[in-house]
């Protein structure tokens, strides 16, 4: 049994320290490194590998930025590595005895045949569930993989199965629903005025009549876009100038 092994860690001295031990592991084989969160989706989506060493706090990013960008149905074994006790296994500082028995439970999961943790997957599902305020969503474009800060984005669209992150030099696609998007935005600074639409207040030139006694939102670039009826008040509430 091979196990093949990506490593995640903004440390290159980190990363070599790993590799060293992992040197002396006959049945682990280190296919790939990154040291930031993009490079880390990009790398592990590409090899498919076994095994990752990920660490948990990167500049920019962190390791769970990286668990919620992928595919909990092809994910490989993590283990985090971090100096936190509350986080999977903890191997910072890094010392031969701990590496070793952090090694022997990984051994332990592959020869039971598990491919990927239940604890794993549940961690997946929470960190994609969990309404964590973020300020970067992570983008996947033509194998390109990029964190896109979410002060550069004009508004968001239902896109079917996807939403449509709407910012002043590219549209990009992201596989989320609405619902979760909303959750994940700062609300001070994004506001939703439609089922299928959210924007970014500081976007939003005027809010003019419609036909029916209904709205219309205009933004800076002049798009305008309908809201909802069952948002008026939220909008209201946060612009403090609709009025009707």
């Amino acid at each position: 049994m091979t196990i093949r092994t990506v490593i995640v860690d903004d440390e290159p001295l980190a990363r070599e320290r790993i590799n060293a031990l992992l040197g002396g592991e006959s049945d682990f084989t280190v296919e790939g490194e990154a040291g930031d969160g993009p490079e880390a989706v990009r790398v592990i989506e590409g090899l498919r590998p076994d095994l990752v060493f990920l660490d948990v706090q990167m500049p920019g990013c962190d390791g769970f930025d990286v668990i919620a960008a992928l595919d909990p149905d092809r994910a490989p074994f993590v283990v985090f590595v971090t100096a936190y006790d509350e986080f999977a296994l903890r191997l910072k500082p890094f010392d031969r005895e701990r590496f070793g028995k952090t090694v022997d439970r990984v051994r332990d999961h592959f020869r039971a045949g598990d491919a990927i943790s239940s604890r794993l997957v549940s961690l997946i599902e929470s960190v994609r569930d969990a309404p964590r305020r973020v300020d970067r969503l992570v983008v996947k474009d033509g194998g390109r993989v990029f964190f896109l800060r979410t002060s550069d984005i004009d508004r968001i669209e239902a896109a079917g199965n996807y939403v449509s992150v709407h910012t002043a030099a590219k549209n990009h696609l992201v596989r989320d629903t609405m619902g979760k998007m909303e959750e994940r935005l700062d609300p001070a600074t994004f506001v939703r005025i439609h089922r299928s639409t959210i924007v970014q207040i500081d976007r939003i030139r005027e809010l003019q009549p419609d036909f029916n006694g209904d709205y219309a939102v205009l933004l800076e670039d002049g798009t305008r876009l309908s809201l909802g009826r069952s948002y008026r008040d939220r909008v209201q509430a946060r612009l403090g100038r609709f009025h009707g």
